[in-house]
């Protein structure tokens, strides 16, 4: 398979950097092939385009991402503290690799129709597992137990989310796994009777 080779990762990687410092409209194949050491056409050895180097990155890390979140949760029982390892590991993730972050946050929104349905895909998984915490947390009493499951995850991953890009939009300048515990307690807040 074609994403457990060395190459393909390498070729992500530098996507993530290319693609962070010139804009994904500015990324040349020829400048990701460059910054990951290959041939241009080695590149399409891997991918069809470019389109398809920018889906593959945001399911490669969205998959790595994912995986993190559930080892982390694989212990914890309680919703609350299931929710804080969710917030935490968003920004750890994020702050770990600030490249990846202007490309998650700022470019991959500024994609084509297409692109954006097919990273909505990928996204899903993470927002099922949102939706798990939720659910779990309205079942055991710790969220309501009326919660609207689809509302609460909107308001879980829309606050998350903004926090990240007014993060990134502010160049990155403070460290945002600090406000982790708060962006926990006030949406945790929110969520209980």
């Amino acid at each position: 398979m074609k994403k457990d080779k060395p190459k393909y990762k390498q070729i992500i990687d530098a996507a993530v950097v290319v693609i962070a410092e010139n804009g994904y409209h500015h990324s040349q194949v020829s400048k990701i092939a460059k910054q990951a050491g290959v041939a241009d056409g080695t590149i399409y050895l891997y991918f069809k385009n470019k389109e398809d180097i920018l889906i593959s990155l945001f399911e490669e890390k969205m998959g790595q991402f994912v995986s993190a979140i559930k080892r982390g949760m694989e212990h914890e029982e309680d919703a609350a503290a299931q929710l804080e390892i969710l917030i935490k590991s968003h920004f750890q993730m994020l702050a770990d690799d600030r490249h990846l972050a202007i490309v998650t946050q700022l470019e991959l929104r500024q994609s084509n129709k297409d692109i954006r349905l097919k990273i909505n895909k990928v996204l899903k998984e993470y927002l099922l597992l949102v939706d798990e915490v939720l659910h779990n947390g309205a079942q055991s009493g710790v969220f309501q137990t009326d919660l609207d499951i689809r509302l609460a995850r909107q308001m879980v991953f829309g606050t998350i989310d903004e926090v990240a890009t007014t993060w990134v939009i502010n160049d990155q300048k403070y460290d945002i796994t600090n406000l982790a515990a708060g962006v926990h307690s006030l949406i945790v807040r929110g969520l209980s009777s």
